[in-house]
């Protein structure tokens, strides 16, 4: 059954599998398709009994208020600040715990499986209940966005970084170990340079996945775009709302296309 080969879904002579297993998956799988759209309610009717409502919504956002524009610039800035010191602590608490958290350089299966825990933990919880903790703890404004952004970030990064460690050629390591090289010695000198261009390629991504939650974050008052995108539509001035969004639109265009740019010229020096 490899299905990076296809071999679960094609049939091949001297296959594994016969078709009739093969059938009787395709009918558990659209089972389980039934089952998980009766429980979430999906129904084609009721969406477009809905569409005269969507274009009324979509038809009072139109055309934008531009020159709400002015009101944005600050908000728009702060959104990018909160999403690069999200990323940049997310890194600081991610990397001193991932080598922990790596089966070829755990101390012990207890550490390595605590430290996965404790990843699974923080990227488990969504972004916008941190955010909220963080604005009872300090107040409103960015820092909770920053905060919020940080502790689920570094569990994401956390599993990132531990994987790509578990997939490194372990001749270097072995071969600083017959050296007698110390822990760090073998981070410094076996681990990074066979995992740093795969790291800040993530980070990367990470940034601009950030950027995206961070103009959500907003809306619970942790400051940010966010918070005059959910202010305009409390006070139903929709076309303001509408200018809110075309702007997120542009900063997230942005960020892929830089972040992109940048993932390509990482990834071709690596070559």
């Amino acid at each position: 059954m490899n299905i990076g080969s296809y071999n679960l879904m094609i049939a091949r002579p001297g296959g594994s599998l016969g078709w009739w297993p093969r059938l009787g998956l395709g009918v558990a799988a659209i089972g389980a398709l039934w089952w998980a759209a009766r429980g979430s309610q999906v129904s084609v009717g009721e969406l477009v009994k809905g569409a005269p409502w969507i274009a009324d919504f979509l038809s009072r956002m139109f055309p934008p208020n531009w020159a709400f524009i002015d009101k944005l610039i600050v908000p728009a800035i702060e959104t990018v600040q909160i999403a690069l010191w999200g990323t940049l602590l997310a890194v600081i608490l991610a990397v001193p715990v991932c080598f922990f958290a790596a089966r070829n350089l755990t101390p012990n299966m207890a550490v390595f499986h605590l430290t996965r825990q404790v990843f699974n933990v923080t990227r488990g919880v969504n972004e916008i209940i941190l955010a909220l903790v963080f604005v009872a703890a300090v107040g409103l404004g960015p820092f909770p966005g920053v905060l919020a952004l940080a502790v689920h970030g570094a569990g994401m990064l956390g599993k990132f970084f531990s994987e790509s460690i578990e997939e490194i050629d372990q001749g270097p390591i072995e071969a600083l170990r017959s050296t007698g090289a110390g822990p760090i010695q073998i981070v410094i000198f076996g681990v990074i340079p066979q995992v740093i261009t795969a790291w800040i390629a993530v980070v990367l991504y990470r940034f601009e996945t950030n950027l995206r939650q961070a103009t959500v974050l907003g809306m619970v008052g942790a400051g940010g775009i966010g918070f005059e995108l959910v202010g305009s539509m409390k006070l139903f001035q929709y076309q303001d709302t509408a200018t809110c969004i075309l702007v997120i639109i542009a900063m997230v265009m942005m960020a892929d296309y830089v972040s992109t740019r940048l993932r390509a010229w990482i990834q071709k020096g690596a070559h």
